[in-house]
């Protein structure tokens, strides 16, 4: 299925220089929404993953319907003060300022399986943290999957050394 036909591009969003891909029709398209989240949970099957973890808010959208698929859990990233239990938390830079996130200490056992889900791979910076608060944790990172690669801005740099699919490649 060619998804690209179901993204929107903005100019100059969220700021001027900003080229945003907008993945909105596609997910209001339940047959296309469908058979993307069906492509990454193959990827899962594939991997042999045993929970998803997905970054706030968009990799939410992707990785819960995987984690549902293959009845499997969710683990959820998040930014400061979202999560009511102990958190283990990272700060790093993304390709338009900088953040944090922050996930339940007790989200990943040792030794588990671990598929990151989201939207975009852009610079790298989100999935990176997300892979060293798994890591902190004891989980074993088996793959990364992204609806979107902006291939240009280099993300699959930082994170060479996992297992990366990606669905759309600008």
């Amino acid at each position: 299925m060619d998804f690209k036909k179901h993204i929107a591009t903005i100019q100059d969003f969220p700021k001027k220089g900003i080229l945003f891909r907008d993945i909105t029709p596609l997910m209001a398209n339940g047959e296309v929404f469908k058979v993307a989240c069906k492509e990454m949970a193959d990827f899962a099957k594939e991997v042999q993953a045993e929970v998803v973890v997905g970054p706030e808010s968009r990799g939410f959208i992707f990785g819960c319907p995987v984690a549902y698929e293959l009845g499997i859990g969710f683990v959820p990233v998040r930014k400061p003060g979202k999560l009511p239990r102990e958190t283990v938390s990272i700060q790093y830079d993304l390709e338009y300022g900088s953040n944090e996130l922050h996930m339940h200490e007790d989200g990943i056992t040792p030794k588990q399986k671990v598929l990151i889900v989201d939207d975009l791979l852009a610079t790298g910076g989100t999935v990176e943290a997300t892979i060293k608060m798994v890591e902190k944790m004891g989980g074993e990172v088996v793959g990364c999957v992204f609806l979107i690669e902006l291939e240009d801005l280099k993300g699959r740099e930082l994170i060479k050394n996992y297992n990366v699919k990606t669905l759309i490649k600008y």
